[in-house]
């Protein structure tokens, strides 16, 4: 049972800094080509800090293993949602520009009906859902870039704000690309193999293992943007990469695992005789991300209840998936 924890524990740190490693070779290779700043984030970085989730879903349908798919992408939304965003919401609460939110948060909530609607009419995920999924997610992007174009002075002061990217040798920014990308594969390998031998020594459903354990691991990026937005006093930027790393996870994360390998809902958890993740997980999602944007939208500021109510349905929903 250690090693199993052991390579788990591994398969983290390797996503982590190859998720670090490839948006850093990605981002220095996009200016040396002088890309314009405001599509390096709304693509490379923004599908660079998404990565992780991409390869442990993705990895995890090819084997067949939907629990962990499915749970990780889910379970991802949650976890950014109630745990992540909370906590800065919670610690510091501050005014956002809600014209800036409107579109990733419409998006999400299109891309989430979606998601729910084929889960509780079908039960099963089919290659085309997937390949609809991964539309919607280029559509996005090309209506992001579009209107960042159409209003160049929101970008030019983000490109203000941005910090100089360091210089380096074309040769170190391209073997940062592979090896990054290199580390992200073998990481995610390593946390589905070992997180599927650890759900099954303590008998735990591998959708719970990916619901909570994988989709917390594979947050970290966001968990780490959200610190560095709190120590430089920018509260509404953490939040709102958080909304935008939701909405990659359901068309991205989970259009490709799908459109690898098409699953059915995972059904190896029952309350009440129906399947648990209809009944709790696919609702919560949509509570909690109703609870952090809808009154923020209505106000322009993040209140500190927010964060509060978020941590504590957070704690509820992971007590519940270890409980139950």
């Amino acid at each position: 049972m250690l090693v199993p924890v052991l390579l788990f524990l591994l398969g983290f740190v390797l996503l982590i800094k190859g998720g670090d490693w490839f948006v850093d070779g990605a981002v220095g290779i996009a200016h040396r080509f002088h890309l314009s700043e405001l599509l390096i984030g709304a693509t490379v970085v923004s599908i660079g800090t998404t990565l992780p989730e991409v390869m442990v879903s993705s990895q995890a349908a090819l084997v067949g293993n939907s629990g962990i798919s499915y749970g990780n992408a889910i379970g991802s939304v949650i976890c950014n949602t109630s745990l992540i965003s909370a906590l800065t919401v919670a610690i510091r609460p501050t005014s956002v520009d809600r014209k800036s939110l409107r579109l990733p948060v419409a998006a999400f909530f299109l891309a989430a009906a979606l998601y729910a609607g084929i889960a509780y009419t079908t039960g099963r995920f089919t290659r085309w859902n997937g390949v609809l999924l991964l539309c919607l997610f280029l559509a996005y992007i090309a209506l992001t870039v579009s209107q960042m174009k159409k209003h160049p002075e929101g970008a030019a002061a983000a490109e203000e704000e941005e910090e100089p990217v360091k210089e380096r040798p074309l040769w170190q920014e391209l073997l940062m690309l592979v090896i990054g990308a290199a580390a992200i594969a073998f990481g995610a390998k390593l946390l589905v193999d070992n997180g599927t031998l650890i759900a099954a020594a303590l008998g735990v459903p591998d959708s719970v293992i990916g619901l909570t354990m994988v989709a917390l691991g594979t947050s970290l990026p966001e968990l780490v943007t959200a610190i560095t937005a709190l120590v430089k006093k920018r509260s509404a930027l953490s939040v709102g990469n958080i909304i935008g790393a939701n909405l990659f996870n359901i068309v991205l994360v989970s259009g490709m695992a799908i459109t690898l390998h098409p699953f059915n809902l995972p059904a190896e958890k029952t309350l009440a005789g129906m399947n648990a993740s209809l009944l709790v997980d696919l609702p919560v999602m949509f509570v909690v991300m109703a609870l952090l944007c809808l009154p923020t939208l209505k106000e322009g500021k993040l209140k500190r209840w927010q964060g509060i109510t978020l941590l504590c349905i957070y704690t509820a929903f992971t007590l519940f998936q270890f409980a139950v």
